[in-house]
């Protein structure tokens, strides 16, 4: 089975990286993209909005596609994640829904963070890092 999932790669006037920690399985306790699954009826950019809005308390718009990967999940889903560029429009920030944390972090830093497997490769092959 395979689950549609979108993420928001943002980044603040400091050239600094949104990013969660993960409250729950999969990568629980791990740093990654705020994100997660397409609702039915929804569009990437509904799904973008609502996620980081529920993740990290920031209202976003959705912007350009970065990139997408296929990551297993548990009992043979496979997850494919669409990652998008977005643009904060508002908000507060604080960690919420199934993250334990959230926080701007800076290129260099997210190299030193635990973070979900294949993240900083896939970042740099987009040209995000």
């Amino acid at each position: 089975m395979r689950v549609r999932c979108v993420g928001g790669i943002v980044r603040d006037g400091d050239g600094r990286l949104l990013m969660v920690r993960r409250g729950r399985p999969p990568g629980e306790g791990l740093w990654s993209v705020p994100g997660g699954r397409v609702e039915p009826g929804e569009d990437d950019a509904e799904a973008v909005a609502r996620e980081l809005k529920e993740e990290t308390g920031l209202d976003v718009v959705a912007g350009a596609l970065a990139g997408t990967v296929e990551r297993p999940g548990p009992g043979g889903v496979t997850y494919e994640i669409y990652d998008y560029a977005a643009t904060v429009t508002g908000g507060a920030l604080r960690a919420g829904d199934d993250a334990s944390d959230v926080r701007w972090v800076t290129p260099d830093a997210l190299r030193g963070l635990p973070v979900t497997p294949g993240l900083l490769d896939a970042l740099a092959l987009w040209g995000v890092l």
